[in-house]
């Protein structure tokens, strides 16, 4: 069974379990500048807590050693600072970066190629992924929690007489995801509270660049009361083209930040292990989705760098001159993305406004 079928197969069973989500979730008040927070997902207090607990908690892969929170770190926007890619059981390199999960709620498609479309299903890819959480299934992992006298009480109060399964798990897990929002900042207190000196003036010059020259917001939408600065879509920009044409060798992180690409058949590594990165494409077959991903919220940008699916980019100076300079060119390159002719002083202005949202 592939993975993208197993994770379908996860979705269907959840929702075969009754996940009808009718809580309320009135103690959970919605930032300036988002949409309203789905109850449904929001659930109850104590699904939250429970939630949290699992995210945080390392029990839950297979050796004990890694949590949720180990590649979304709350500190760290919900992504990672400390490496470009994601490290996974025994400090395996992953093959993308850890999104941050900053007003995951909201999104219609998870992780950076849409594969999955249920919060609630999602949470089971990472546990199940080998070379992620790594656990050999779905019930050992269960009974692990069924086992667990500190997690008794908590799933009683959450879930009156179901106890831990695969759609009680998801649902607390979803429940404290849905948490993570990411408002009320300097930009929502200028353009939908209306306190105009909230922004500097080269603030809002990178506003206006934001919406017009630059056309950041065809993709990183702004809507009339609330902005999530995503479509919600998947484009191809060319990072991932730039860097499969750069070389042929493998990116290995030999430290945190310290990013080096290998020739491992040069060395006398076999690289057929290697899966190469094609983005959407793998999910749909579709050639038009080569190195596509899905457009990823802006909110908190300043504290989730590397930027990319790959964490190809430190900076956010570097994207703006990325994407000032067209992207990356190859034959399937989103027709938005064009040179943007954009001076030093449009550049800085452009990376200030996004340090406010």
């Amino acid at each position: 069974m592939t993975r993208r079928r197993s994770g379908s197969l996860i979705a269907l069973v959840i929702a075969a379990t009754g996940f009808t989500g009718v809580a309320k979730a009135d103690d959970v008040a919605t930032p300036l500048g988002l949409p309203p927070v789905p109850a449904k997902i929001l659930g109850t207090a104590a699904m939250r807590s429970l939630g949290e607990k699992l995210f945080f908690d390392r029990a839950l892969s297979a050796n004990g050693t890694l949590s949720c929170a180990m590649c979304h770190i709350p500190a760290q926007g919900f992504a990672s600072n400390q490496s470009a890619l994601s490290i996974g059981m025994e400090g395996r390199s992953l093959r993308r970066n850890a999104p941050s999960l900053y007003n995951v709620v909201f999104k219609q498609y998870l992780f950076h190629d849409g594969r999955e479309t249920d919060l609630v299903a999602q949470v089971w890819g990472p546990l199940l992924t080998p070379d992620e959480m790594a656990n050999p299934g779905i019930g050992p992992l269960l009974e692990r929690l069924r086992k667990d006298p500190a997690y008794g009480p908590l799933f009683d109060a959450a879930f009156p007489g179901e106890g831990p399964t695969m759609t009680t798990m998801g649902r607390a897990i979803a429940a404290y995801e849905a948490t993570l929002l990411r408002g009320d900042s300097r930009f929502d207190r200028a353009v939908f509270g209306g306190d105009k000196n909230a922004l500097t003036a080269q603030e809002w010059r990178g506003y206006e660049i934001f919406v017009s020259k630059g056309g950041c917001s065809a993709c990183h939408r702004i809507d009339e009361s609330s902005a999530l600065f995503t479509d919600r879509s998947w484009h191809n920009n060319g990072a991932a083209f730039r860097r499969r044409q750069e070389t042929d060798a493998v990116r290995v992180e030999l430290a945190p930040g310290v990013v080096k690409d290998v020739r491992l058949a040069a060395a006398g590594f076999s690289q057929a292990s290697q899966r190469n990165d094609v983005g959407r494409f793998e999910i749909t077959n579709d050639p038009a989705d080569r190195w596509a991903y899905v457009t990823p919220t802006l909110r908190g940008v300043k504290d989730s760098w590397p930027y990319m699916h790959d964490g190809g980019m430190k900076t956010l100076e570097e994207v703006v001159e990325f994407y000032d300079n067209g992207g990356g060119a190859n034959p399937a390159l989103d027709q938005k993305i064009k040179p943007l002719g954009l001076s030093t002083e449009e550049r800085a202005a452009l990376v200030a406004f996004l340090r406010t949202l």
